[in-house]
């Protein structure tokens, strides 16, 4: 399945690795799932990830973002003809627009308004699992 993840959906997968950002983490690893990114996203993870009051390994960080661009998939998005409440948070819906991606997961579901996401699913991590393992059902 493909998917655009929220910075604040992988922090907290690292953070708390057994909640539902940390199984998506961990669904991310296996290949589960095909996270969508570009340059802007990449630099955002790694810019937070090494933000000094989350203590994660540099090396560690460096091992993580290498994973990432392998085994992501790097898309293009268009800018978006309507903006986000949070500049920050359009390039993940640009990208998830541009890859068609199934499902947009963060923290911040309010930060993408209805009249603005085109048909892209956004979901919390708790919900994100609940609607992943419904499809998986009905598959």
């Amino acid at each position: 399945m493909k998917i655009v993840l929220d910075t604040n959906v992988l922090i907290s997968g690292l953070l708390t690795p057994f909640g539902p950002s940390g199984e998506i983490v961990r669904m991310v690893f296996s290949g589960e799932l095909i996270v969508h990114i570009d340059s802007r996203i990449l630099s955002e993870y790694k810019e937070v990830l090494l933000r000094p009051r989350f203590q994660f390994n540099p090396d560690h960080i460096g091992i993580l973002i290498d994973f990432i661009k392998q085994y992501g998939q790097f898309t293009s998005g268009s800018p978006l003809q309507k903006r986000l409440p949070d500049p920050d948070d359009e390039p993940f819906l640009e990208v998830a627009i541009a890859g068609k991606v199934q499902s947009l997961i963060t923290g911040n579901t309010k930060h993408y308004p209805s009249s603005a996401i085109k048909g892209i699913h956004v979901f919390s991590p708790s919900e994100f699992i609940e609607f992943y393992r419904k499809q998986n059902l009905d598959a």
